[in-house]
């Protein structure tokens, strides 16, 4: 089996047609078509179904597909690698992150960094729910998590920087509504809740119960939280904050601006959540290409210390 037959299968896989495959490949309709019945007979197993509307792949296709795709990207990490070292680093590089923490500060690093390496092409995915890196071809993702046990085993994972979502209000909101001495007062206002991938999760997490830590120490206290307003949205719920609307519960990366100037401030500030520090997450790989291993140091010592943390009062 050649490389040029791995390429046809996928691209056969991801155009769902023949003639667009061929057209992607630069190939005409029957050269494509005969190359993929010749690999289906040397094979001795058909690899995809066949209708008027649509090429779709069978079981032994996709199973196929999952193992080209690997040997490809293989090839290419071994090119790049030996080009790396020829030169300075070159290739493509696929990152994902969220939407809010990717705008406001990887988008920036990558800025940074590009210019730095002008040979590497840099690819960021904004999305709100992390997917499988590497059945999607993502090189890594930067992400808001403290990962379990499990994926950290099976992934590379490496932490770039603290984080803690912190309780905030808008000065005039607590005018009106008074101060609050304990954690229980949170009961009797106004919270804001930030209902983000759908709503509740169906895996024991409750969007309107917050888990908070004192001092980043000892156990961590649920308290069960509403309000006359929710949203998928964070920003939007930043927003509705702003204009003294309730108490939010919200990562310090996104509320240290109006922090440092004042629009908000801290509620109950010996409290915290600590469950979304910022992560480099990968998948294993044996050999990782000078640029992706650049780009984390890269992350790394941008985002050390919790730049976000410098902008507070």
């Amino acid at each position: 089996m050649e490389r040029s037959d791995l390429e046809l299968v996928l691209a056969v896989q991801a155009q769902g047609s023949l003639a667009k495959a061929a057209q992607a490949l630069r190939l005409t309709p029957p050269v494509a078509t005969k190359r993929l019945a010749a690999l289906e007979s040397r094979l001795g197993v058909r690899l995809f179904q066949r209708t008027t509307r649509r090429v779709s792949p069978t079981t032994e296709g996709h199973a196929l597909c999952e193992r080209a795709r690997r040997i490809l990207q293989d090839f290419a990490d071994a090119e790049n690698e030996l080009r790396e070292q020829q030169s300075l680093p070159a290739g493509p590089i696929r990152l994902v992150s969220s939407f809010g923490f990717g705008r406001l500060w990887v988008g920036p690093a990558l800025s940074d960094f590009q210019r730095l390496y002008p040979g590497v092409q840099v690819e960021l995915q904004l999305t709100e729910q992390l997917p499988h890196l590497a059945s999607v071809g993502f090189d890594a993702a930067v992400w808001l998590w403290n990962p379990p046990a499990s994926v950290a085993a099976e992934w590379i994972v490496r932490k770039l920087a603290p984080n803690q979502r912190v309780l905030v209000a808008a000065p005039s909101y607590l005018l009106a509504h008074g101060q609050l001495e304990r954690l229980e007062d949170l009961a009797a206002h106004a919270c804001l809740v930030v209902r983000e991938n759908g709503g509740d999760t169906g895996q024991g997490q409750r969007f309107d119960q917050w888990w908070l830590t004192r001092d980043g120490q000892g156990k961590r206290t649920p308290i069960t939280v509403s309000g006359p307003l929710s949203s998928n949205s964070g920003e939007l719920v930043r927003d509705w904050c702003l204009t003294g609307h309730g108490i939010m519960l919200r990562s310090l990366w996104d509320v240290s601006d109006p922090l440092a100037s004042g629009a908000l401030v801290r509620v109950l500030p010996d409290w915290a959540m600590h469950d979304a520090d910022v992560h480099w997450i990968a998948p294993y790989r044996a050999h990782m290409p000078l640029r992706l291993r650049l780009l984390q140091e890269f992350l790394g010592q941008r985002f050390a210390g919790a730049p976000w943390s410098e902008l507070r009062p």
